[in-house]
């Protein structure tokens, strides 16, 4: 019984000693002080009124960087996805540096900042492809066809769901081998 009585005790003092009740004596907060003031350090994104300008000027902010071929982009909304073409023989961890640097270039950006960077060949190709049928006036027409061929891309081919063509044979006739 005794036992009981002292390890109640103890968690009680215990339970005490860690109380989170506010103090008068902690540290100011920044609503009582008023020569705190926080500071925004990433720009906020933009909204995007004139796609064709920001996608220009994302395209034009990417080929800056050194190792960048030539950039793609596409605003929708207000996200913009923009593909970098690079030397198809730079090793694959240069390619990740440049695509990171890309990237760090656009988070300085008000534009770039809700941007997507890309450095795969083929979605950097059809990215040019949608830009061309957006100048050219049918931007639906062409994001839905570029859609289709990448679903028809990346949608796997299981051997059980193929069914053989049927072919047209004579039957040759049995032979028994007793």
């Amino acid at each position: 019984m005794l036992k009981w009585l002292t390890s109640a005790i103890i968690v009680a003092i215990v339970a005490t000693g860690c109380s989170t009740a506010a103090r008068n004596e902690t540290s100011p907060s920044p609503q009582n002080n008023g020569r705190m003031q926080a500071r925004q350090n990433v720009p906020r994104a933009l909204d995007y009124n004139n796609s064709e300008g920001v996608a220009a000027h994302l395209e034009q902010l990417a080929k800056r960087i050194e190792g960048v071929t030539d950039a793609h982009c596409v605003v929708l909304g207000n996200t913009a996805i923009v593909g970098i073409d690079v030397d198809a023989k730079m090793e694959r961890s240069r390619v990740g540096t440049i695509k990171y640097s890309v990237a760090e270039a656009f988070r300085k950006d008000p534009y770039g900042i809700n941007a997507v960077v890309t450095a795969d060949i083929d979605l950097a190709q059809r990215l040019n492809e949608i830009g061309d049928d957006i100048r050219l006036g049918r931007p639906a027409a062409g994001f839905a066809e570029e859609m289709a061929d990448i679903m028809g891309r990346i949608v796997p081919q299981v051997p059980r769901d193929v069914k053989p063509q049927e072919i047209e044979t004579q039957e040759a006739p049995r032979i028994n081998n007793r």
